[in-house]
């Protein structure tokens, strides 16, 4: 997991850069946060949310992946605080935006989240 500025821990993530598809960025995104580099397998989540403090709507897709190479380490510090690998129950708790658990997430029954407006 990642801790970036905005003060919330997260999965390796971001937006999908002009003609780049999901797996493009997913790679790009975790070699950029992590220094990592991984190879994406299956999708095990869509969650969606609105974020009414930041006027914006995001749709996150949650990928399985296999570190493949990298060194693990910050490569843009203005973006992340800190790098952290944590167990299933340390996850729950710090996903500020997946209110099920990674746990149902990770047992695969969790495709879709419509996670409504977060205030």
């Amino acid at each position: 997991m990642v801790d970036n500025h905005e003060g919330h821990w997260s999965l390796p993530g971001g937006k999908v850069e002009l003609n780049e598809n999901l797996i493009e960025a997913a790679v790009r995104e975790v070699y950029e946060e992590t220094g990592l580099e991984v190879e994406i397998g299956d999708i095990l989540a869509v969650n969606e949310a609105k974020f009414i403090k930041r006027n914006h709507h995001a749709i996150f897709f949650t990928f399985e992946a296999k570190v493949t190479g990298g060194k693990e380490g910050i490569k843009n510090a203005q973006e992340i605080l800190k790098i952290e690998w944590v167990d299933i129950e340390q996850a729950s708790q710090r996903l500020p935006y997946y209110t099920e658990g990674i746990k149902k997430l990770m047992k695969g029954n969790a495709l879709y989240n419509n996670q409504g407006t977060i205030y």
